[in-house]
């Protein structure tokens, strides 16, 4: 078991960050880390070279290295499933062997790339076409949790290089969500594509009939099949459902679905940019990975983000995380991440069965700048709670003629991490008030109010511009930060039963919803007074 008690005695004696920076003048350089364009600047934060030492030493003892060659070989470290963990192969097709159980995977993974990258040619291309003749325009993506949250995030982040049908996605069971997209697309123009490993989620099959049968009556039962394309491992239930074999991409047990963006599942993405772009989103988790698997600790990109956050979330007790991307296109992100990592590191139990000894993954939530400095920074920089800030930000933008707008995004969020760190004083805050022509009580009063504690810590990521490499070494970043924390933390970070009991009471209270079902003696008070109360609102 690692041992935090060092960490604590460093955590106790932390100086402010202002007076690292004021005691070192290269803190920024020797607290921070670059990869292949990226670079990660860490110094806003109280992590100094004896905090650093401590936690890199702490991801040694939790037996880090041989933990992630285990991961990249193929062991299956998801132990509670048996599986290996091999989403990183996906991204490395031209990559050697990889054996989890003594066949290598790579040419499945090969095969795979190949069936996706054909058809989404022949569709860019006009070759397939719906069965009436006329090209898809649309593509509706049906599915939920990680069969949406990453094809989503990705096809917003990279819609300047949207150049195939304009795609959209449905999620939710709640009938508003596929009614307004339906609403927005041409039935017979348009591809659905169902994602479901098993084609038995209750949300996505829900919302696959209801395209069906929307389908069927526009255009005819014959018609209908011709619209679909799955993602699916349960060859049966596509046939059943009426897809043919050739419009099935399958994909292996060893990639978790929040993982899953970078095969088959995400199919709806090579559409829209096509498959050259998204090799190149391929190629930039790749980098990632060697990066990941060949730099020092000390100058990792992924084991360094994630201390960060071992720090603060573990250390420092700072119980939620804010996302902040100064990138519009990034506006899905903090959703993705959320459920990246809330799901994989959302855990109470350890590997080996008992409870957890301390606090784990943290709330990650955020938006995109500067949206949210109208929104919830006054809670960031006044606020009784200190919530550790990750900004992301592009060095240029895709839009030369509103360069001004970029300068504009760029200077905010410059500003905000500076302000986060410096905040301040009473006495500053006076001097203020009296240029504003404030004096005795009421001057006093009013500068309390403009007090910034500062001492806030962030993080902050900088790119190039975001490209589809760049979106790949981003995803594959948090996805192994993602993994250092769980290794730290002794939990699995591939499996997600808590999300299990609710789906198992939805199914159970279902038919007491419908109109003159009883039976729900047997429900808590709660549940049955709020039974009670949707049923004498039904019309």
């Amino acid at each position: 078991m690692p041992d935090w008690s060092e960490l604590k005695r460093l955590a106790a004696a932390r100086r402010p960050i202002a007076a690292l920076f004021a005691a070192d003048p290269d803190r920024a350089a020797g607290f921070s880390a670059r990869a292949d364009g990226l670079l990660f600047d860490y110094s806003k934060t109280a992590i100094d070279a004896d905090i650093r030492a401590a936690l890199l030493d702490l991801a040694r003892q939790a037996g880090l290295a041989a933990r992630r060659a285990a991961m990249f070989s193929g062991a299956p470290i998801n132990e509670t499933e048996g599986r290996a963990v091999l989403h990183t192969a996906l991204r490395n097709p031209e990559g050697g062997p990889v054996e989890p159980d003594g066949a290598d995977v790579m040419p499945g993974v090969r095969r795979a790339l190949a069936r996706m990258r054909d058809f989404a040619c022949d569709l860019r291309a006009g070759r397939f076409t719906a069965p009436g003749g006329a090209r898809i325009r649309h593509v509706v993506n049906i599915g939920i949790g990680g069969s949406d949250l990453g094809p989503a995030m990705a096809v917003r982040a990279l819609s300047p290089y949207g150049d195939g049908p304009e795609v959209h996605f449905v999620s939710n069971v709640d009938g508003a969500h596929i009614a307004d997209v339906l609403a927005r697309v041409d039935l017979a123009r348009t591809l659905f594509v169902v994602v479901s490993k098993s084609f038995t989620t209750v949300e996505t099959m829900t919302n696959a009939a209801t395209a069906r049968a929307r389908l069927e009556a526009a255009l005819g039962a014959e018609a209908a099949p011709g619209h679909f394309a799955a993602v699916s491992t349960a060859q049966a239930r596509t046939a059943e459902f009426g897809i043919p074999p050739e419009r099935v991409f399958g994909f292996a047990d060893w990639v978790g679905g929040r993982y899953s963006l970078w095969g088959p599942v995400g199919l709806s993405l090579m559409l829209a940019i096509g498959p050259e772009r998204f090799a190149e989103f391929l190629a930039g988790g790749a980098s990632m990975d060697t990066h990941f698997r060949e730099t020092s600790a000390e100058r990792n990109l992924p084991v360094l983000l994630a201390l960060t956050g071992i720090w603060h979330n573990q250390i420092c007790g700072h119980a939620t995380r804010a996302v902040l991307p100064y990138e519009q296109r990034l506006e899905l992100l903090p959703a993705y991440l959320q459920q990246l990592e809330m799901e994989s590191n959302g855990k109470s139990v350890a590997m080996d069965g008992n409870p957890v000894r301390r606090d784990t993954g943290p709330v990650v939530w955020g938006q995109a700048g500067t949206n949210g400095q109208h929104a919830f920074y006054q809670l960031l920089h006044q606020g009784s709670r200190v919530v550790p800030c990750e900004f992301l930000a592009g060095a240029e933008g895709h839009e030369p003629d509103l360069a001004g707008h970029h300068r504009l995004l760029l200077a905010n969020c410059l500003a905000q991490s500076q302000a986060l760190m410096q905040g301040r004083s009473l006495e500053e805050a006076r001097r203020r008030m009296a240029a504003a022509g404030y004096e005795g009580t009421e001057l006093e009063r009013q500068a309390r109010h403009r007090v910034f504690p500062g001492d806030r810590p962030s993080v902050t990521l900088l790119y190039p511009r975001l490209a589809p490499f760049v979106l790949g070494q981003i995803v594959a970043l948090y996805e192994h930060r993602v993994f250092v924390e769980g290794v730290i933390l002794g939990i699995n970070s591939f499996d997600q039963w808590g999300v299990e009991l609710g789906k198992e009471m939805a199914t159970a209270l279902e038919p007491l919803l419908e109109d003159g079902e009883t039976g729900a003696e047997g429900q808590d008070g709660s549940t049955r007074q709020l039974l009670d109360y949707i049923r004498g609102h039904r019309s």
